[in-house]
């Protein structure tokens, strides 16, 4: 029974330990897929690929433009390496992109209608893709991050011998009384002249 026991513990920690693994593995991987346009190289790249099966497939139709057709399958080439070069070196994503939609576009009329319209649309989609796709900006380690101007209060400067008030931010020497705070009435002048200060001469 105790074997048995420790067998199954054995068991279970061996397949935890392989679920940990997988679960990193994974993590790895959308994580290096995140870092780059991974959907949008990988569309330029079947796009160019298309475009060049339906080149050298055996139809009946085929178009080719140049000596022997070298626009033809220039284009799907360039396509299906800018859609590599999208996944490997993303700093320069901008131009591979915009050098994919151009040659989509081109492909139009050099590589049979581009590739019977499916070809073309997956590279027209991949570029923009790729064109659109900006990387996740992630803090530094040695920075804090970013609060909002409102959650932030800013402390009175004043005498650091003085004890803060709990009550706010009031001024120690104020009176208190209610009393005192209240404005005196002007009072009439007594020497004959008016006791708003006209004189009566």
């Amino acid at each position: 029974m105790t074997d048995g026991g420790g067998a199954r513990v054995v068991g279970a920690g061996r397949g935890g330990g392989a679920h940990m693994a997988g679960a990193t593995r994974g993590g790895r991987w959308r994580a290096w897929r995140r870092s780059r346009p991974f959907w949008g190289g990988l569309l330029v790249a079947l796009g160019g690929a298309e475009i060049l099966l339906t080149l050298r497939a055996p139809l009946p139709v085929i178009l080719h433009i140049g000596p022997q057709g070298l626009a033809g399958y220039l284009g799907p080439v360039i396509l299906l390496l800018c859609g590599v070069l999208l996944v490997a070196h993303p700093p320069q994503r901008v131009f591979y992109a915009l050098v994919s939609l151009v040659l989509a576009l081109v492909s139009w009329l050099t590589s049979n209608l581009g590739g019977f319209f499916v070809g073309m649309l997956l590279a027209l989609v991949g570029g923009c893709l790729a064109f659109a796709w900006t990387p996740v900006r992630t803090p530094r380690p040695g920075t804090a991050p970013a609060t909002h101007p409102a959650a932030t209060a800013v402390a009175p400067v004043g005498d650091p011998d003085v004890p803060a008030d709990p009550e706010g931010f009031s001024d120690p020497e104020a009176p208190t009384d209610p009393e005192a705070l209240t404005v005196p009435e002007p009072t009439p002048v007594t020497d004959g002249r008016h006791w708003r200060g006209v004189d009566q001469t």
